[in-house]
């Protein structure tokens, strides 16, 4: 194919989703015979990959990022202090002092150790994450070079023939070709959980499931051009500053103000009052700059999340972002997806609510019935949850001869099975539409008001029904139209709840977490599902949120509405991403649940995006969270590790502002009223020993909070500075009282102990030359000298 036709394909605009499907094939310049891999390939150059690109990020400037925050930029500042500004002056031996280079390389491995093992933690999380991903890539099975083979989904362009059939993913948007109809699974893309039917021409999407049927389509759009592509733009759009990160730079902020306030004093003194030398100046502000600053907090914090990440995915949630720990600490909103996440996305019969019509007859005899009525194999998903309501599937044709089998059609809406029983009589019996199944009843005069009023009242439970008759076939013959039709009964089909939904909403509740509804699927369906579940059914359509609000609710706001609710129905991709951004703004830690396409964006947006057992590859790729095990019941677990890591955070948080102003306020007093000097190097030490013993604190047992955690500052701040500032003035008054050693660390003790040999050696030497003093008075006294003279005459002894 020439480049100026692929040009021609990829610059005009055409609906290839409505346009007939031979001028689809026109347009696209390809046949039914598929396409040769050159021209396939040619068309990757134009159209790219049939997935969407992830952004790659630099590993190096991944490394560097853990370098740019405002800690770090303290610590740069000392560095560049202690190699530009910190040289000169003299010792006490009149020795000129070299440049601070231990201090400088001291500070620079400190930055370059904290920053390799945050990196380290978090690079991890990521391998994880891709490892996972990495073993769902998706196949399709594609016509080449006229010949069928099975490729990577990834390779398939516009014009590619592919086989679509029972089980199938759809890997990307194409049209049906010739063929039978196809039950087509949406409930990832529009959250709907009932299949649809799609006949030959109509269009299917990437990313949605064939449920019953096998059929050839063409493919017309592929990676970012699909359906699919449209929630992912919204998903690559999201960028918004994780809630951590703000905490983190606040406490970084309060420690910096509080050094800056201590070096300003410190510098007034020092160089106006005390007058003191340059090299003791540059020393001691740089004793309160890098003792001063939790420099290793990020990095504990990092290890501490690691260490939950390690416990969160033993617990079968694999953590992509380790600061989703923190945040999920904090949740007090849940939004989740329903069809997938709190239901099995698997239809299935409710045995309590069977109406039964025919008299003789039990519940189990109606399931029975509809059962033979079903397929055994190449089931659809209503065939699928009838059978599965026998104890035994082979129930179904237990006892019986099959003879004629009736396969649903959109005509007669309806399945139906001829069959002999054990004594050679030939019966009838099916099911399909309540109103189809009514109109062969013979006694449709006397159920129709009946039928319809439970239709009604069942519809309003967003329940689908399917009606079930019986006939006996006198003439023995599969083509005889048999006698009259019985109607015998209706059931009701739903979507059950997963196993532990109810149990999660409930405890979730319990640990002041609001959990809200948020589906594609019917009102209807919504309610009856929020009542299964105990979570409530104040659920409003999506109009409601486009301002379209009636009755009471009709003078709320969208914010208190959204808040208030239980739930919302027909949403979609881009109400669910309002909705999350909405409580947001209303300073909730707001955490979404989802599995399909359509759960993306407000995945990515949301504090902690989960996406649960079996979900899309979009909804992986939005998430923070992923689940490995079916159910919900592992959030609860993750909501109580989390807030146990939280503890371990906060305590961590308090005791590194108390060092702060503990460092700040006790070297600041010792230098302005005591002039007393420390070593730089020895106070680098004392942050390395301190920070890297205060690890521990992430092993330490806390029991989780009972409600959601949040970062009080105010709190944080205030006992910090009150514990910093008690410790700092028992450690000084204490000193002046007592050797100063008993109320230091360990490590600050070999810096007194060298101060005091320094002091006890200039002592030393005054007590020689008071001896040699008192020498030379003795011998001018015996020489009858007069010292005033000798003094005024210079003379030398």
């Amino acid at each position: 194919m020439e480049a100026l036709g692929m040009d021609a394909i990829s610059n005009e605009t055409v609906d290839l989703e409505h346009i007939p499907v031979q001028e689809v094939f026109d347009h696209l310049k390809c046949t039914r015979e598929g396409l040769t891999a050159a021209a396939a390939q040619e068309r990757i150059n134009v159209f790219g990959y049939n997935k969407l690109e992830e952004k790659q990020e630099s590993k190096v400037l991944k490394f560097l990022g853990f370098m740019w925050n405002p800690l770090s930029w303290v610590m740069e500042a000392a560095a560049i202090m202690a190699i530009a500004l910190a040289h000169g002056g003299k010792d006490l031996r009149g020795k000129k002092m070299p440049i601070d280079y231990h201090d400088f390389v001291g500070i620079m491995l400190l930055l370059i150790i904290n920053s390799t093992i945050s990196f380290i933690e978090e690079n991890n999380a990521g391998n994880a994450a891709a490892a996972l991903m990495a073993r769902l890539a998706p196949k399709a099975k594609v016509l080449r070079d006229g010949t069928w083979s099975e490729l990577d989904a990834s390779l398939l362009v516009p014009g590619d023939i592919i086989s679509i059939k029972l089980g199938d993913i759809i890997t990307a948007d194409a049209r049906l070709l010739e063929g039978d109809p196809l039950k087509i699974d949406h409930s990832a893309l529009t959250g709907e959980s009932l299949p649809v039917t799609k006949h030959p021409g109509d269009g299917v999407y990437s990313g949605s499931t064939c449920k019953q049927g096998e059929i050839e389509a063409v493919v017309i759009a592929t990676g970012i051009h699909t359906f699919f592509g449209k929630a992912a733009h919204l998903v690559e759009s999201t960028n918004h500053v994780g809630h951590f990160q703000k905490v983190l730079t606040s406490i970084g902020n309060f420690c910096i103000c509080s050094i800056a306030a201590g070096m300003t004093i410190e510098l007034i003194v020092m160089y106006a009052i005390h007058e003191r030398k340059y090299r003791q100046i540059i020393d001691n502000l740089l004793v309160l700059l890098i003792g001063g600053i939790p420099i290793a907090m990020p990095t504990v914090l990092s290890v501490t999340m690691a260490i939950g990440s390690d416990k969160l995915a033993q617990q079968g949630a694999i953590t992509k972002r380790m600061t989703a720990i923190e945040e999920m600490a904090g949740m007090d909103v849940l939004c989740s997806d329903k069809t997938g996440t709190l239901t099995l996305n698997k239809l299935s019969v409710d045995k309590n609510l069977i109406e039964v019509f025919a008299r003789g007859m039990e519940k189990d005899d109606i399931v029975l019935m509809a059962a033979r009525a079903s397929r055994i194999e190449n089931q659809d998903a209503i065939d699928f949850a009838i059978v599965s309501m026998l104890p035994d599937p082979k129930e179904a044709r237990a006892g019986i001869q099959e003879v004629h089998f009736l396969p649903f059609n959109p005509t007669d809406k309806r399945t139906a099975l001829t069959y002999l029983d054990a004594g050679g009589k030939m019966h009838r019996v099916s099911k399909g539409a309540p109103e189809q199944i009514l109109n062969l009843a013979s006694n449709k005069s006397e159920i129709e008001r009946k039928v319809h009023r439970d239709i009604g009242n069942y519809a309003e439970r967003g329940l689908r029904l399917l009606a079930v008759a019986y006939q006996e076939v006198p003439e023995g013959t599969k083509e005889s139209p048999g006698g009259p039709w019985q109607f015998v009964g209706l059931l009701p089909l739903f979507d059950p709840p997963c196993h532990d939904s109810a149990e999660t909403i409930r405890r979730a509740v319990d640990l002041g977490v609001s959990v809200k509804m948020i589906t594609g699927d019917q009102l209807a369906i919504a309610k009856e599902t929020g009542r299964r579940l105990g979570m409530g059914t104040n659920m409003y359509p999506s109009s409601s949120l486009l301002g379209d609000k009636k009755g009471d609710i009709a003078v709320l706001p969208v914010d208190e509405l959204i808040e208030q609710a239980d739930g919302f129905a027909g949403v979609f991709p881009e109400h669910k991403y309002e909705i999350v951004q909405r409580l947001q703004a209303r300073k909730h830690i707001c955490g979404m649940t989802g599995d399909g396409v359509n759960d993306a964006p407000a995945l990515k947006i949301a504090d902690i995006g989960i996406a649960v057992a079996d979900a899309t590859d979009a909804a992986r790729g939005a998430s923070d969270i992923v689940l490995t095990e079916p159910g919900l019941s592992v959030i609860i677990s993750a909501v109580l590790t989390s807030r146990a890591i939280f503890q371990s955070m906060k305590n961590y948080t308090i005791y590194a502002v108390s060092i702060t102003i503990r460092i700040v306020l006790g070297f600041l007093l010792l230098a302005c009223f005591w002039r007393f000097d420390f070593p730089p190097m020895l106070v680098l030490v004392i942050a390395i020993l301190n920070d890297g013993t205060i690890v521990t604190i992430s092993k330490d047992k806390l029991k989780p909070s009972p409600h959601p955690d949040s970062w009080k500052l105010a709190e944080i701040f205030a006992t910090g500075v009150i514990i910093g500032a008690y410790l700092a003035v028992t450690t000084v008054l204490g000193g002046t009282r007592t050797p100063l050693r008993h109320q230091l660390s360990s490590v600050e003790q070999l810096g007194l102990m060298a101060e005091d040999a320094r002091r006890r050696a200039e002592i030393a030497r005054l007590r020689e030359l008071h001896t040699l003093k008192g020498k030379v008075e003795s011998v001018v006294k015996l020489k009858g000298l007069d010292l005033d003279d000798i003094n005024n005459q210079h003379y030398t002894v």
